[in-house]
């Protein structure tokens, strides 16, 4: 097979396998794997060598590291150092203790099976001590639990193990030292890589800020996508000259750059660069996999897949349990960080190139680890279910939260729900204290919710998703629910909520852009507020008043044009004002009361036939309050107030003919 059609089949092979996945709703890091286990030579044979795709699959490493050090955050790391430098830390040392003195013990209770080096075992201790930033991260968005507790505690221990990378990288290949140098080549990685680092990092920054500027004033997008390129392999290529890693390279290059104004465009270019090659790594994994000798040794393999996993699930939940989590915060903390991680496979590779793990042992290890991350997403996706199942008191505590946020809504009727209560949410806050409409906010950052309540805003810690937290917060007898954080999924399920349970309730969804405007919509939102467009309008508004354009025209201009996006806003009510001769025969709004006694009271809306005369019934509210929406089977009832829509002469005709009837 040609290089070129080498090159296809992989690509081929790497979509089809990312399909199955999207369709299974899982990662599609487990699709290379299993794409990379099935081509492979010990399977179907397709590819007989691992090594042409394996030589590319190291510069997804490379691209891999870059983007963890593009991600690295010192602020973010500040602000979580309870989590990454209690949690996480004990987590990696104590998870590659462990399975440090584990590999020993069994080597020793077993030579005939297990025969390993201590240096063998540490670099495995290592790799196991990882679990999948890439896996975790995306379901940890799906399900909406970014900012739950457990939330919180998974994403500090998922940044400390991608800081520990870095020093592991330096100590796995000196492991593959001869015995009588290991100390002396540990010291001089050591020495090495603190020498480069700090030269790195220190004179660095400011160069890599100069150099990126250079590039950018030349506006030339190809440029800087080839400098990027050119800057991450050259600093890859420098630590490897120096005895160490291509990997610690690229992760200097992404820091240097992460403290630059460049760094959100960076991440936009390299995008592509980075999935594609980390996918054609991870099939380069899969293809390394031999699965007759896992066969022959299902029982190690076995050994290997549930002994690390139970041993990282039990020492986690206990760890977060002693940090101040309660029970079933810790177990699902312990439950989403069990299994193996991308990482684990990098420094696997290391120390298969250093000759510390032997060829008969390498398949069990590596199977024992792809085993984890399939069975992963299923472990997480029943994780509420087993906290249930196994923490007594959890069924208590979500009672309590319930408890605790129907006491605060309890004698609250016809107020507002905010879901979400970061800026967006807590300046809707203010002007509904302003208007003297009560509110309640529902939002899931602990911190934010105990500042918040104790400044005394009407905030509780809860998940707007879920319709126990709704119907808590009295859904049923709210005036209206606002979406203010940008989460299609869970307005989506907001929304289901709501049409199902409340279904006269209006809800007001805010987005980025209007991509999932149709979708809101079908799922029952009364209006969706995108922000590009509302940002698109303040910018025309000022624009036009700077070169002179009178306010009133401004005014106007972005009033045509929010009438032309948004229904409820179309129009306005007419006052004292507004007779000018230019807004005499503008759209406006009219409100209008029906006496009881009436002809038109008793017959549906549609049979006033008011689109007949050009006016458009915006909505309705009944005597008691209760604003409906106006729908032509709808039965008018004495005292209704009906929110009329068109020109004043259409709106005359409107109100002789229901007032006559």
């Amino acid at each position: 097979m040609s290089g070129l059609e080498l090159t296809l089949f992989y690509l081929l092979a790497a979509v089809l396998g990312v399909v199955a996945c999207r369709s299974l709703k899982l990662p599609p890091m487990l699709g290379y794997l299993a794409v990379g286990v099935l081509i492979g030579p010990n399977a179907l044979a397709l590819a007989q060598s691992a090594d042409s795709v394996h030589y590319l699959g190291e510069f997804g490493v490379v691209f891999l590291m870059f983007v963890i050090g593009l991600e690295f955050n010192l602020s973010k790391m500040r602000a979580m150092r309870k989590h990454v430098f209690g949690l996480g830390l004990l987590q990696v040392v104590l998870t590659m203790v462990l399975i440090l003195a584990g590999a020993l013990l069994l080597g020793y209770l077993a030579p005939r099976y297990w025969s390993l080096s201590w240096q063998g075992a540490l670099a495995l201790a290592g790799a196991a001590a990882m679990s999948s930033t890439a896996l975790v991260v995306k379901l940890l968005s799906e399900r909406l639990e970014l900012d739950s507790e457990h939330g919180h505690r998974v994403m500090g221990v998922l940044l400390f193990q991608d800081l520990a990378v870095v020093p592991l990288l330096v100590l796995i290949p000196a492991l593959g030292s001869p015995a009588e140098q290991l100390l002396g080549a540990l010291a001089l990685a050591t020495v090495k890589a603190a020498v480069l680092v700090g030269l790195l990092l220190t004179g660095g920054q400011r160069v890599m800020r100069w150099w990126l500027t250079l590039v950018a004033r030349r506006k030339s997008e190809e440029l800087f996508v080839l400098n990027l390129l050119l800057v991450t392999l050259a600093l890859a290529w420098l630590t490897e000259l120096a005895g160490l890693s291509l990997a610690l390279g690229a992760f200097i290059a992404g820091m240097l750059i992460s403290e630059t104004e460049y760094k959100h465009q960076v991440e936009t270019d390299i995008r592509p660069f980075h999935d594609v090659l980390l996918g054609l790594f991870f099939i380069s994994i899969g293809m390394m996999l031999d699965w007759r000798e896992v066969a022959e040794h299902w029982p190690l393999v076995l050994l290997l897949l549930l002994v690390p996993v139970m041993i990282k699930l039990v020492l986690i939940t206990l760890l977060a349990r002693s940090l101040g989590a309660n029970d079933g915060v810790a177990l699902r903390t312990g439950l989403y960080l069990a299994q193996a991680g991308e990482f684990g496979f990098v420094l696997l590779a290391l120390a298969q190139d250093g000759k510390l793990v032997p060829p008969q042992l390498l398949n069990p290890v590596l199977a024992a680890m792809v085993l984890s991350m399939l069975a992963a997403p299923f472990i997480i996706m029943q994780a509420n279910a087993i906290v249930m199942r196994l923490v007594a008191n959890e069924w208590m505590q979500q009672s309590l939260q319930m408890t605790k946020i129907a006491r605060k809504a309890i004698n609250t009727t016809r107020h507002v729900i905010i879901c979400g209560y970061g800026r967006c949410g807590q300046n809707l806050a203010r002007m509904l204290e302003k208007e003297g409409i009560a509110y309640i906010a529902l939002d899931l950052d602990p911190d934010r919710v105990r500042q918040a309540a104790a400044a005394g805003n009407s905030v509780v810690f809860g998940d707007a998703a879920r319709i126990q937290s709704l119907m808590a917060a009295g859904l049923a007898r709210a005036s209206a629910v606002v979406v203010t954080y940008l989460d299609t999924p869970s307005a989506l399920k907001v929304l289901a909520s709501a049409r199902e349970h409340a279904p006269a309730v209006p809800v007001v969804v805010r987005t980025v852009d209007d991509h999932d405007l149709e979708k809101l919509q079908a799922a029952g939102a009364t209006e969706v507020v995108p922000e590009a467009i509302e940002g698109s309008l303040m910018l025309a508004s000022h624009a036009l008043a700077l070169v002179g354009v009178p306010m009133r025209q401004v005014i106007r201009s972005v009033q045509e044009q929010r009438d032309a996006r948004y229904s409820l806003l179309r129009g306005y009510f007419h006052g004292v004002d507004d007779d000018t001769v230019d807004e005499l025969d503008q759209e406006r709004l009219s409100s209008l009361t029906l006496p009881a006694g009436i002809g038109a009271v008793g017959q549906a809306l549609g049979e006033q036939a008011l689109h007949a005369v050009g006016v458009r019934v915006v909505h309705l509210r009944r005597a008691d309050g209760q604003i409906v929406a106006a729908d032509d089977s709808l039965v008018l009832e004495g005292g209704d107030t009906l929110v009329l829509s068109g020109r004043p002469p259409a709106l005359a005709l409107a109100e002789e003919k229901l007032l006559q009837g």
